[in-house]
């Protein structure tokens, strides 16, 4: 609009707030569709500082709720800025407005020896967070490209391997749930373009400005320099790296493979592990390790490991720990546990019935969790199908099951392979089974034979609570 007669400029405006809100909202159902498998019969929760980042994602979500699924926001206090309890009010306030419902939650951060605050803030962070989602709830952070370009320069100054440089990936675990980032293809500058046309606030957290922590140095010494001299560096660093990340998934697949071969048990065995080259033994060693949800050691005792703990003679028994973990050696089977706990391997418990006619609830031995079978209009299991005497057992080899109809039967082991299942997760997944036949690899497969359709009369969700 130009301002001729009969023009309306505040119209205008507002159809163009309106336009830049559903392209943004359309941006972000495309790329949760591509990324949550159950897309829209989803449950979202964005994490919301209040900053323009998380303000852009919470507004842009907010306007799209008619696409059918649920959306909340939480607020973490860490306490730690005087004016942090007047972040926590102006999102209150502005949650209101939107339509969305809000939880401030607040933590304490304890700093660990030789750890620096902003790393004991995020770690405290996303354990309050974790702990908050829902089974299968999605976690949304509006980490964008900027971010993306900080993380990777960090950890290529800290000297990290392909894992560091593959930076924040799109989605990863997270307690019961995802953590989604569907906003690291936006720039910084995009996003608060965005959140003033519609004419919203926002707090800004005055410890970004401080730069004895090593980010806001980065940002505000370093960056200005290279963006000057090379406008497009954040779009270039972040390809950087996805082809890091996609190496490093060749590495993890690599690794499961070897792992699969060397598994004893809990247990590698040593004699698998020395028949690799020096490389491979490392990459298995290092994956393996944080698969069964330890933190991984550094390079030193990871050469260590790889050499000297494996090269002993049997009965020596080395050992090496780090932090809270303990890695030993006992003849040729190498076991990880707690720092000051025994390692051992439990076998799988015997297998036991579950009679769906006299419960939808089945309680699982050795802590293994609990079966849940409920009814659910929108659920994928075809509850007439799935009915009678079931039994329930675990992994013996050679699992198959139909999970598409019409399609092929597929092995278990790769389904969970494919799905980067933790080994860990594997050796505890409940199959139930009718006969010899397998129906339901706990919740993460059904056979098509007890999959819902178009025609079934009873829908429910089989549940499996760890």
């Amino acid at each position: 609009m130009n301002g001729a007669p009969g023009a309306d400029p505040d119209g205008a405006r507002s159809r163009a707030r309106r336009r830049a809100s559903q392209a943004l909202g359309a941006e972000l159902l495309s790329r949760l569709a591509q990324r949550l498998p159950h897309w829209p019969d989803v449950c979202l929760c964005v994490a919301w500082s209040g900053g323009v980042d998380s303000t852009a994602l919470l507004a842009a979500l907010a306007a799209q709720r008619s696409q059918g699924f649920q959306l909340r926001a939480v607020h973490v206090d860490h306490g730690l800025n005087p004016d942090s309890r007047r972040w926590s009010a102006h999102c209150r306030r502005l949650a209101r407005k939107l339509g969305v419902p809000l939880s401030v939650l607040r933590v304490t951060v304890r700093r660990a020896r030789g750890e620096s605050l902003e790393e004991a803030a995020r770690i405290a962070r996303y354990r309050c967070l974790g702990a908050q989602l829902g089974e299968g709830e999605a976690l949304l952070t509006a980490h964008n490209q900027d971010d993306q370009l900080e993380t990777v320069l960090l950890q290529l100054f800290r000297g990290c391997g392909l894992a560091g440089l593959a930076a924040m990936p799109p989605v990863a675990p997270l307690g019961r749930g995802l953590l989604v980032r569907p906003l690291l293809e936006r720039t910084r500058a995009d996003l608060e373009t965005w959140v003033r046309a519609q004419g919203l606030t926002w707090v800004d957290d005055d410890t970004n400005s401080d730069e004895r922590f090593d980010r806001n140095f980065l940002r505000k010494r370093v960056l200005p320099g290279v963006r000057a001299r090379w406008s497009g560096v954040a779009a270039a660093v972040a390809r950087s790296a996805r082809h890091a990340a996609e190496a490093q998934h060749l590495l993890e697949g690599l690794a499961c493979a070897d792992v699969e071969r060397a598994c004893d048990g809990a247990a590698l065995s040593v004699k698998a592990l020395r028949a690799l080259s020096g490389p491979r033994r490392r990459n298995a060693l290092r994956w393996w390790i944080a698969d069964r949800g330890w933190t991984v050691p550094d390079t030193r005792r990871l050469e260590e490991i790889a050499g000297a703990v494996l090269d002993a003679r049997p009965d020596a028994h080395p050992h090496v720990t780090w932090g809270s973990v303990r890695l030993e050696r006992h003849a040729e089977r190498l076991m990880v546990s707690a720092a000051g706990e025994k390692s051992e391997a439990r076998e799988a418990p015997p297998e036991l019935t579950w009679d769906v006619r006299g419960g939808a609830r089945c309680e699982l031995p050795d802590g293994r969790g609990v079966l849940t079978l409920k009814p659910d209009p929108h659920g994928p299991v075809d509850l007439d199908a799935l009915q009678g005497e079931l039994s329930v057992r675990w992994r013996r080899g050679g699992e198959r099951l139909r999970v598409r109809r019409g399609g092929a039967r597929r092995a278990l082991k790769s389904l969970l392979q494919e799905g980067r299942v933790p080994l860990a997760e594997r050796s505890r997944l409940p199959l139930i089974c009718r006969g010899a036949t397998l129906l339901a690899a706990g919740d993460l497969w059904l056979d098509e034979s007890v999959r819902a359709g178009s025609g079934t009369r009873r829908r429910g969700r089989l549940i499996w609570t760890r």
